[in-house]
């Protein structure tokens, strides 16, 4: 028997897993999503078989996966807190799930994957070194994969910078550091260095790319990697102003970010020390090359910043116009 497409998204309700179930929807998928809060996501994805369950067991996530073609793996623990406890068992049970129901797995991937010595440009062959303890915690993650992969199960793995859109959460960069969402921008706070490049993924973009390559599952290998590259700025700042631009308030300040508090209060508060290990992602530039992308799609998805940063910024509550209040994100999706 032939069966529908079934796709279960962990994290449905968080940035990624919501643009990729959007997308995969508008092909004509069935999409399922486990959530401890059902429903929440039911409000916001009302097309969803929503089940209620949890990432952290085992059992759960197994029924939830039965008769599934696709598992993406869209879950992140919230805040940076405890992601050896959270992260790597959450996966584990998508791996055993996924391998029962002869699914393949989609994973967003990130940049903490690499050390400074990688940059500036970063392929799907650069030696992952990870600089930060997070970092090794992604590559554990991704070498888990890697050992599913030769065990049969598939996996594509699909490498981002950091995202922003309208659906992006607070574990975002976007919107925990560069504006204040829910009122209108009266500043922008900048974390990199002048001169600086940084990558942002604009999520729907992502989520398009995402859904494409998985059309493509025929052509692909049991484990597949391949780099978004979003929109680019040379400069960094270039992004800061791009968003005043796109807010109405082109001379709001663009004010850097406090990073000698987080630092100094670091060993006090963890989320200051978990960001503190990050920083260097914002000292060196760190561009993604989407040639093998691109080669396997003909073009990657790219909506102009200027409209990407309008809708992100209206559906934050962060434009003088808007009305809409502000949405109470998901903090344990990513």
């Amino acid at each position: 028997m032939t069966r529908s497409h079934t796709a279960l998204i962990l994290g449905a309700t968080g940035g990624a897993g919501f643009e990729i179930a959007e997308a995969l929807h508008r092909r004509g998928w069935q999409i399922r999503a486990l959530s401890r809060r059902p429903d929440h996501g039911q409000t916001l994805l009302p097309y969803v078989d929503w089940l209620k369950g949890d990432a952290m067991n085992a059992g759960e996530v197994a029924d939830a996966a039965i008769n599934a073609d696709l598992i993406v793996h869209a879950v992140n623990p919230p805040g940076y807190r405890n992601w050896r406890g959270l992260a790597l068992p959450m996966l584990d049970n998508m791996i055993a799930a996924a391998t029962a129901a002869g699914a393949r797995i989609m994973f967003p991937g990130t940049i903490y994957n690499y050390g400074p010595d990688a940059f500036p440009l970063l392929k799907e062959s650069t030696a992952q070194i990870p600089h930060t303890r997070k970092g090794a915690i992604r590559v554990e993650m991704e070498d888990r994969l890697q050992r599913a992969a030769g065990q049969g199960t598939r996996v594509l793995i699909v490498r981002a910078g950091d995202f922003y859109g309208p659906h992006s959460t607070s574990n975002s960069w976007f919107g925990a550091g560069l504006v204040k969402p829910g009122q209108p921008v009266k500043s922008v706070t900048w974390p990199g260095r002048a001169g600086v490049g940084h990558a942002w993924a604009y999520l729907p973009d992502y989520g398009e790319a995402v859904a494409r390559l998985v059309e493509q599952d025929a052509r692909m290998a049991a484990f597949e990697t391949f780099h978004f590259a979003g929109h680019w700025f040379e400069d960094g700042r270039d992004f800061a102003e791009a968003i005043r631009a796109a807010a109405g308030v082109p001379d709001a300040p663009i004010r850097r970010f406090p990073w000698w508090l987080i630092q100094g209060l670091s060993p006090f508060v963890r989320l200051f020390r978990e960001l503190s290990e990050m920083k260097y992602l914002w000292d060196v530039p760190g561009r993604l090359d989407n040639g093998k992308l691109v080669q396997c799609l003909g073009e990657e998805p790219r909506t102009s910043v200027r409209a990407a940063l309008h809708t992100t910024l209206e559906a934050m509550g962060c434009l003088p116009e808007t009305t809409r209040v502000k949405t109470e994100f998901n903090l344990r999706d990513c």
